[in-house]
């Protein structure tokens, strides 16, 4: 299989800068999600690995082997696109043997190889058909498939689950984990669904705005986010990110007023994630603005001043809109973040 490099690569379309002078090393076997909202950079940069792209700087390295003069077809690497890209008239074999046909697989080959792919991803029993007669489902998990017997160095998957509903998508998502595990391919998936990117990732490459914003494991992401654009991407419900203001070791906004280290000061933003939130407190005082039951949790959403703060609360939790409320956070799981920003860490 493959490491890959990414070395100060850009992407620029006239004045307009897709990615931004990008440095990344991607282990051989590592399963990395590029992860952000729709503009980000994240497509291109996956395009530019698989040669669909060219750079305007920097250089690709795949294998040990500088790529941007290498043509697509040459790189040995494999794609997953979010549409199935199934040809209507042929049957599942036939739709997963078209990538032996074309790079000159001796025949012999191939009828082991395709039922070898078609059964990891469960579609063994499916050969016969042709794509019209599936389910969304079975077909992403015939261009898996088609994607897997050419056993290539490098995965790239474009967003390949979002055709689908929610059910199908945490079952595929398991599938594509499994499968990378059983094959040990390096793999490059891009996503804007932070709970794909969660589950899935070795690491995530948080990007916005064509540049890098943090790298780190789901844990290092969710747990100690380098930004206040992190910070509040990650997660779901996502952070609660409160504007205000610090000295004298107390943040204060309309409704809030928390403890905080004697280094914060100024203009600043507070973050609290919604489980470290508890109903009933001293920190927040506000208003219910609405209940939501899940079953297994509630989230109740609290008006302070101007601004919605959401909260985990027990799964019997119920009260009335326009309710007064307090909620406490907890202080072991603050964070800062300045004008800028960038995180506040205490001592720094």
């Amino acid at each position: 299989m493959a490491s890959i490099r990414l070395q100060n690569i850009a992407k620029r379309y006239g004045a307009f800068v897709g990615v931004q002078n990008m440095s990344l090393d991607i282990a051989d076997e590592e399963f990395l999600v590029l992860l952000g909202p729709s503009g980000c950079g994240k497509t291109t940069t996956m395009r530019m690995i698989a040669g669909l792209e060219d750079p305007s700087d920097g250089q690709i390295i795949i294998g040990g082997e500088v790529v941007n003069d290498i043509d697509a077809r040459d790189r040995d690497v494999a794609m997953v696109f979010q549409g199935y890209a199934l040809y209507p008239n042929m049957s599942v074999y036939e739709n997963i043997r078209f990538p032996l046909r074309m790079r000159g697989i001796p025949g012999a080959e191939h009828d082991a190889r395709i039922r070898q792919a078609a059964e990891m991803v469960e579609l063994g029993s499916f050969l016969d058909r042709k794509p019209g007669a599936l389910s969304g489902g079975q077909r992403q998990r015939a261009a898996l498939a088609r994607a897997v017997v050419r056993q290539p160095q490098v995965f790239l998957m474009d967003e390949p689950l979002s055709n689908l509903d929610a059910k199908l998508r945490q079952s595929m998502r398991v599938q594509i984990k499994h499968m990378q595990r059983q094959l040990k391919v390096t793999t490059v998936y891009v996503t804007h669904d932070q709970i794909e990117a969660m589950t899935l990732a070795d690491r995530i490459v948080i990007m916005n705005r064509g540049a890098i914003q943090q790298v780190g494991t789901p844990d290092q992401i969710y747990s100690d986010p380098a930004n206040s654009f992190v910070a509040g991407f990650i997660g779901s419900p996502p952070m609660n990110l409160i504007e205000g203001s610090a000295r004298d070791g107390r943040f204060l906004a309309p409704g809030v007023s928390v403890p905080c280290p004697g280094t914060v000061t100024g203009k600043v933003t507070l973050g609290v994630r919604p489980e470290d939130c508890r109903v009933a407190g001293e920190h927040v005082q506000g208003q219910v603005y609405g209940v939501e039951p899940t079953g297994d949790v509630t989230y109740l959403t609290v008006l302070a001043g101007a601004k919605k703060i959401e909260v985990k609360a027990a799964r019997d939790y119920r009260a009335e809109i326009d309710t007064a409320v307090g909620i406490t956070f907890d202080p072991a799981r603050l964070y800062f973040f300045g004008e800028d920003g960038q995180r506040i860490r205490e001592g720094a």
